[in-house]
């Protein structure tokens, strides 16, 4: 980065943030501190109101903005990118948010990098299944409720298939796996819960605002980490003995069950070393390999599976 971008993205951070450090600023632009504070002088020199406290950092006059930056067409292509994601992979209201949010940057860019942009958007996919008209607008509204400190009273659906039930939350966070979910304290179990969003039937916000509890989220973390003890499991498959399809679904799914690490034995089985924090989870996703799999560790693995056998020879294997 020459220096003139560095001014402009130093401008730019000043606008973005109430206080920046000068050791914050070395660090992300990866230059000393004496060059911080040179670039620092700059903007002043040329009209820029700073103001630096010690100890702290530095901070615009309050009130001073410039125009929008302009965008480079790399930035650019990143926020399309994100404009795809949250159509996909959030709510129908975030969404629409984030198309309006783009169509402000688009609006900024010069001519060619919007022709950029319309011609490399429909190159760009997020697929998965989605039904955005039968579910709740779960996302948007918790954004808000942590955002204000209010309570959500929601109607869930939990993964047992039993009845909904109501109850009514404090959201903390809220994070993607393979779903999203909402870290909230729940008044109803008297402690920390995380909620699946597809789960969620229905949503309100209260206007009753919640006191914030500092250390709750990291202790929440701290006692996952603590339950979620992973166990090595290694498994051997043989891939000839096994249906293309399945092959390449073994490489294709093998990373939502703890994959490590994997080699070729020199009898041309494929042995594979995962990490897993329950084993009937991860049963579920070996049983179609049944006849190409062999269990080398651990033992218990193989109770998992042989109930899941069962039950579908049970209820499958009956004469019509």
């Amino acid at each position: 980065m020459n220096r003139f971008d560095r001014v402009t993205a130093l401008l730019v951070q000043l606008q973005t943030k109430r206080k920046i450090s000068g050791p914050a600023l070395a660090e992300k632009y990866g230059v000393s501190l004496r060059t911080i504070y040179r670039d620092l002088r700059t903007l002043e020199e040329a009209g820029v109101p700073l103001i630096g406290e010690p100890g702290i950092g530095y901070s615009l006059a309050e009130g001073y903005r410039l125009p929008p930056v302009m965008f480079t067409r790399e930035e650019a292509t990143a926020l399309l990118t994100a404009e795809k994601l949250a159509a996909r992979l959030t709510d129908a209201p975030t969404a629409q948010l984030s198309g309006a949010a783009m169509d402000k940057v688009r609006a900024v860019l010069r001519g060619p990098d919007r022709d950029h942009l319309d011609d490399l958007a429909p190159h760009i996919q997020v697929l998965g299944p989605r039904n955005q008209a039968s579910r709740p607008a779960a996302y948007q509204q918790l954004v808000a409720a942590i955002a204000m400190h209010r309570v959500v009273h929601l109607r869930y659906q939990t993964a047992e298939n039993e009845a909904p039930t109501t109850r009514d939350i404090e959201p903390i966070s809220l994070f993607l796996s393979r779903q999203w979910h909402v870290v909230a304290y729940c008044r109803l179990r008297q402690t920390i819960r995380n909620f699946r969003l597809d789960r969620i039937l229905d949503l309100e916000l209260r206007s009753e605002v919640y006191d914030v509890r500092p250390d709750l989220l990291q202790q929440h973390w701290a006692a996952e980490a603590t339950r979620r003890q992973r166990e090595r499991v290694v498994l051997r498959f043989q891939p000839a003995a096994l249906l293309p399809a399945l092959v390449q679904h073994l490489h294709d799914t093998k990373h939502q069950y703890g994959w490590a690490h994997e080699h070729r034995l020199d009898d041309g089985q494929l042995e594979m070393t995962l990490f897993i924090g329950e084993l009937p989870y991860l049963a579920t996703w070996l049983l179609p390999y049944a006849g190409a799999l062999t269990i080398v560790e651990p033992e218990a693995l193989a109770e998992p599976l042989r109930a899941l056998a069962q039950r579908a020879y049970e209820f499958f294997g009956r004469p019509a």
